[in-house]
């Protein structure tokens, strides 16, 4: 499933990006809305499985997807479940959990 799926879209002309539009020739640009994900809950992410992983050089949240996940599209899960939004948030020798599995966490989170 894609990361788009259920999102709605709205064409966006707002004036602050006059700018761009003019420097791309354009009224305005496609773009997707925010996702809302749901909370989970003590109980649900007790009823998960976490995988730790000790991050090193060379680790990227999509690797980690890939690996786990067999889907390098759902390194926003383990980003989400880490609450470190981007591997800057990251430093060598934290640990990183991986939740499983991922069907539960996706249904929980309402993705």
């Amino acid at each position: 499933m894609s990361r788009y799926f259920g999102r709605n879209k709205f064409f966006n002309q707002d004036e602050l990006y006059d700018s761009v539009f003019a420097e791309r020739e354009v009224e305005g640009i496609q773009q997707y809305t925010t996702p809302r994900l749901k909370h989970i809950t003590k109980k649900q992410v007790a009823s998960l499985t976490a995988v730790s992983h000790v991050w090193k050089m060379g680790d990227r949240y999509y690797k980690l997807a890939h690996d786990h996940y067999g889907d390098s599209t759902k390194w926003w899960v383990i980003a989400w479940y880490n609450r470190k939004p981007t591997e800057n948030d990251v430093s060598y020798g934290d640990i990183v959990y991986i939740p499983h599995p991922l069907d539960r966490v996706l249904t929980y989170l309402g993705a």
